[in-house]
């Protein structure tokens, strides 16, 4: 789930916690080291909710999966920062609806690509791509030898922006821009990331996860400058449901674990491509 661009060599650095297996680890789940767990304590220090927020951000991933192929029939999906497999992977929520539905994972973390490689390697219709999220053009050319972008398609950025920092060129809102760009008109956009309205939570989290993962990282943001990436062009947002906390984005569920303390949330949505 990070952002910096990986040598296709690269191993991984079982030292240095990453974003990616430090969200395994909230999950529940055997893909992370020491490191990783011990950076989850650190971080749980400052953001006591942060173990409820992962699992209901992984069933807002579900629900909007699930949406997306029933209620706008879309086939197709790229899963910008992807993280690693564990139980209703997008593939697999994709293609209870569709079997034929076609998945392209995004990611550049080592272990992620071992993992996930592995795991998929019998399913035709999904592929895995080591690229960095805001290469879009390497991403669109591979993501093409089974994604039609001639057709819609749905791009989930879903609790990865975060992972990016701002920069002179316009990013993160520019990876909406590019990304938006490539996509035919009937397409979806899934956009969502940690904020908060406590400027001493956005400090202190974002200090200690760009220590922790060796400068892997973006930033806590505002609500209102998440709000900023639906406003580009040719997005619009699904008429009658608000940017929100993901949490209560479209519920079909009680197995949702409200967050004891509201020190940050997921928030974020879903736009329509015209």
């Amino acid at each position: 789930m990070h952002n910096q661009k990986t040598d296709p060599q690269r191993t991984v650095d079982e030292d240095t916690p990453s974003a990616a297996r430090m969200y395994d680890y909230l999950l529940g789940g055997h893909y992370n080291y020491p490191s990783d767990r011990a950076a989850v304590d650190q971080l749980l220090v400052t953001a006591p909710s942060t173990r409820e927020l992962a699992v209901n951000n992984r069933l807002f991933l579900i629900r909007v999966v699930k949406h997306i192929a029933t209620h706008y029939r879309i086939k197709q999906f790229i899963d910008h920062g992807s993280g690693l497999p564990t139980q209703n992977n997008v593939h697999q929520v994709a293609q209870q609806i569709h079997p034929d539905a076609k998945v392209v994972y995004v990611d550049n973390d080592p272990l992620v690509l071992g993992y996930g490689r592995a795991f998929l390697e019998e399913n035709l219709n999904v592929l895995i791509v080591n690229a960095d999220m805001r290469d879009t053009e390497e991403i669109t050319a591979q993501a093409g030898q089974i994604i039609d972008f001639d057709e819609p398609v749905a791009a989930l950025f879903v609790s990865v922006l975060h992972c990016i920092p701002d920069d002179e060129k316009g990013y993160p809102r520019k990876l909406i821009e590019d990304t938006v760009a490539t996509l035919a008109p009937g397409s979806v956009v899934v956009i969502c990331q940690l904020v908060s309205d406590n400027p001493a939570v956005r400090e202190g989290v974002t200090k200690l996860m760009d220590q922790q993962t060796g400068g892997r990282w973006g930033r806590v943001r505002t609500e209102a400058e998440v709000a900023e990436f639906f406003t580009v062009d040719r997005l619009r947002l699904e008429e009658g449901i608000e940017l929100q906390d993901v949490t209560d984005w479209r519920p079909d569920t009680d197995l949702v674990r409200r967050q004891a303390t509201q020190e940050w949330i997921e928030f974020g949505g879903l736009a329509t491509v015209e």
